[in-house]
Parts: structure tokens; C-alpha cells; sequence
């Protein structure tokens, strides 16, 4: 195989291109535990404030933010399953970002942050995958997509499938079918003995496409459509359909209040990890290359 040349190698590697991963500054860790603090003042649970905590620091491409995540949520912990399930819990929601982020920042942020966990800890993180699909559970995998598409963005959910072909037949074929029905949407195996690790559910997934699409700034019409999706989990009683179990909070999150909080939260956590400089997602390399 042919090799790279030492000048393309510097030039991949170029420091305005920002290749690597954002840092995380110990402003960011008092930006997490004052979250926590918050959170259960306002008696909202570790899962929620984990679980935005996590998509906005995945956004941001921070396996460091990660790791100090994972360090304040478990820190008064002695109990081994529930610091396993913790780290289960970022890592789903971690995959469940690549429907909002794409595959390369989850591949690396859940790379860095396993290695960033105690042997012990790893050890006892599942290895059965859940989302294999085969002609027996297809039909399953799209109604799920279906119906959890229907939810979020009901009344409006036939019509936005047909705007969405216009602009290409295949792209909501492809969003609904392989984003809603094979990764957004929970399988129903997940979280049982044979098929361990964190179900996410109805109301927190809105809470990583909320904390995602915050963080990458220039998406407002679908940070408007995942508030209102987190509301309808409500106001239509998906919160509590079979398999779902409740979420701390997740009443007030849905709240005027609550979505204030949420945003700000997100918006707290990129100013942080960003330095001042905004978010990490696209800064734009010229303009970055002008500073230095």
C-alpha cells in the first residue's frame, strides 16, 4: 500500500484544521458538578443530567469531558453494577449521537472514553450487540422507527416525511427507517440479563437530539422540533408506554422552565469545553487559520 507523504501527513495534521479531540479545562468540570448540583435541587435525576451532560460533550468532541462526567457521577459511589450502569448509560447515549453528529465523533469519544474507565469498570460492560437486524425483526425495527417518528413530531409528521422527499425520495426513507427505527428507538431486548447496558427510552432521547442540536449551533428549526418532541412525550403518554421506565425530572424538563434550564445547561457546558470560542462541531477552518 502506497504511503503519505511527510508534507500531506503536516498538512492532515495542520493545527487550524483542528484535528484531534477538544481538551477539557477544569472550568469544565465545575460546569458539570454545578450541573449535578442543579439538577437534583430542581429534582431532576443522574440520568437526565447525565444524559445532557454526555450528548452536548460528545458534540463538542470532548473524551476528556467524558471522563470527568463519568468521574463526578460516580465519585460518592462504592457500588460496582451502579458505576457499570453509568458508564452504560453514556455510552448508549453516545451512539445515539451518531443519528445528530455523524459516526466519526462517536467513534472516537467512546473509544478514548472506555480507555478512560477502570479495568473493573470495563469488565463488566456488555458485549452483546442488540441492534442486528434480520428478516425476523425488520418489521419490528421500522414500526418502531414509525411510531417513535410519529410521536415527536405529530400533527405534522405525515407532512414533514413528504417535505423531506422533495428534497430526495430516500431521505426520509433512510431518517425513519435507520435513524428512528434502528438507533433512536430503544430494541426491547436492551437492558434485560441476556441483553445488558442502558435503555435510553422515549424521554431522554429527546434530551440528546435537544442537547446535540444545541451544541452544534445552526440547526434552530430542529432544536425547536426536539423541544417540542421531549413535550409530546407527555401530552401523548409515550413517557410511560411498556418497556419505559420513569425518568426523574422528566416532567419539569418538559417544562417552559425545564426547557430553559436544559438549554442553558447545553449552552454552559459549550461554553466551557469551547473556551469562549463557541462550539467545536464546525468552527470553520479559514477563519480559525487567520488567528494563528
Amino acid at each position: 500500500m502506497s504511503k503519505l507523504s511527510s508534507s500531506l501527513k503536516a498538512l492532515i495534521a495542520a493545527p487550524y484544521a483542528r484535528p484531534n479531540t477538544l481538551p477539557a479545562s477544569p472550568h469544565a468540570r465545575s460546569v458539570y458538578e454545578a450541573l449535578r448540583s442543579e439538577a437534583s435541587g430542581k429534582n431532576v435525576g443522574t440520568p437526565a443530567w447525565l444524559t445532557l451532560s454526555t450528548a452536548a460533550t460528545m458534540t463538542m468532541n470532548s473524551p476528556e469531558g467524558l471522563a470527568q462526567i463519568y468521574e463526578i457521577a460516580t465519585e460518592k459511589s462504592k457500588d460496582k453494577a451502579q458505576s457499570v450502569q453509568t458508564a452504560e448509560l453514556m455510552r448508549e447515549v453516545g451512539l445515539k449521537c451518531i443519528g445528530f453528529n455523524g459516526v466519526p465523533r462517536t467513534i472516537n469519544c467512546l473509544g478514548a472514553f472506555r480507555s478512560s474507565l477502570p479495568s473493573e469498570i470495563v469488565s463488566g460492560l456488555s458485549t452483546q450487540p442488540t441492534r442486528n437486524s434480520s428478516p425476523k425483526n425488520i418489521n419490528d425495527i421500522l414500526n418502531r422507527g414509525s411510531a417513535l417518528w410519529t410521536s415527536i413530531y405529530r400533527p405534522f409528521d405525515s407532512k414533514l416525511f413528504s417535505k423531506l422527499a422533495d428534497s430526495h425520495p430516500d431521505l426520509p426513507i433512510f431518517i425513519v427507517n435507520h435513524e428512528y427505527g434502528a438507533l433512536f428507538a430503544d430494541p426491547p431486548e436492551l437492558g434485560h440479563q441476556i441483553r445488558p447496558g442502558a435503555k435510553i427510552g422515549r424521554v431522554l432521547t429527546s434530551v440528546v437530539a435537544v442537547a446535540c442540536l444545541r451544541a452544534q449551533t445552526g440547526v434552530g428549526p430542529q432544536v425547536t422540533s426536539h423541544v417540542f418532541g421531549l413535550r409530546k412525550a407527555f401530552e401523548d403518554e409515550s413517557f410511560k408506554a411498556e418497556g419505559e421506565s420513569k425518568v426523574e425530572g422528566g416532567e419539569w424538563l418538559a417544562s417552559e422552565e425545564g426547557n430553559t434550564w436544559l438549554l442553558e445547561a447545553i449552552d454552559r457546558i459549550v461554553e466551557a469545553l469551547g473556551e469562549g470560542r463557541g462550539s467545536s462541531f464546525a468552527p470553520g477552518i479559514d477563519k480559525v487559520k487567520e488567528k494563528l
